[in-house]
């Protein structure tokens, strides 16, 4: 791929895992989640006027795609309730490639390939050291973060579907960012049934930062499946993980220990493997 390309992809996969650890760092994270919907939906909007629309069959796709990435933010808030960044993020970046390839295998008849095989022993041993640990997140939010990875490799191979259907890989993005910013103030009502306010204080301009720096990241990422392999642009994503390991001990102080770092590290290389191969 492209240099310039590769670098956008590695800048967005900072950016994901910063506004993660913003998440999992905020007092009410189901607030915190809407609110970075919908500001993000409000910043991509001069964008989604201005470009060109996406097409008529790209629009199934956009709908598909808010609709997992809704339920992508529900779990991945329910992960967050006594997970760590650092524990709970790896679990649900590493397994979406994980979940694909399985999937692919059983369904589809796809025969996994060396790469392929090293790639799912990885990302399963990687899993088992985060989850098996003294430290490790309790059963539910174990789960809530599979459930999540389940919600990425679906919205992610929807989108990168999608954008090669529509004219314009940015305006396709930022229509995606407004259906999603639309719909998560909704899902903020169905499970507490009220609105969600909107942020007035000085601390919550952590929440807008991530809001701005979550939709650009995405945004690069969907730019950078229309025009380069899906399978590549998902392997460099998935070096998140590691900035994600890196920000929860930097920023949230958590606990570093020998399995954190390898369980983060082997499900990385092991999703790498999966992605790109």
């Amino acid at each position: 791929m492209n240099p310039l390309v590769v670098g956008l992809i590695l800048a967005a996969a900072a950016l994901h895992a910063s506004w993660n650890a913003i998440l999992r760092g905020a007092e009410d994270r189901l607030w915190s989640i809407t609110i970075i919907g919908f500001i993000g939906g409000l910043v991509a909007l001069p964008l989604a006027l201005a470009l060109p629309k996406p097409s008529p069959e790209s629009w199934r796709f956009i709908a598909l795609s808010v609709t997992l990435q809704v339920g992508y933010c529900l779990f991945l808030v329910r992960a967050y309730r006594t997970g760590h960044l650092a524990l709970v993020y790896p679990i649900a970046r590493g397994s979406a490639p994980l979940l694909v390839t399985v999937a692919a295998a059983f369904v589809a008849g796809e025969r996994l390939t060396g790469p392929g095989l090293v790639g799912v022993a990885l990302v399963s041993g990687g899993i088992l050291v985060l989850t098996l640990g003294r430290d490790r997140p309790d059963r539910l939010s174990s789960l809530a973060a599979l459930a999540a990875g389940g919600f990425i490799a679906s919205y992610m191979v929807v989108d990168g579907l999608g954008v090669r259907l529509s004219p314009s890989a940015v305006g396709y993005a930022a229509w995606q960012a407004v259906a999603q910013g639309a719909i998560m103030p909704l899902a903020y009502w169905v499970v507490r049934r009220r609105l969600a306010p909107l942020p007035r204080r000085l601390s919550d301009a952590p929440i807008i930062a991530a809001a701005v720096i979550g939709a650009f990241g995405y945004g690069v990422v969907i730019w950078a499946m229309s025009v380069g392999p899906m399978g590549k642009v998902s392997a460099l994503r998935e070096t998140s993980i590691l900035f994600a390991a890196l920000l929860g001990v930097l920023f949230l102080k958590e606990p570093i220990s020998p399995p954190r770092v390898i369980g983060a590290a082997t499900i990385a290389a092991g999703a790498i493997c999966l992605s790109a191969f």
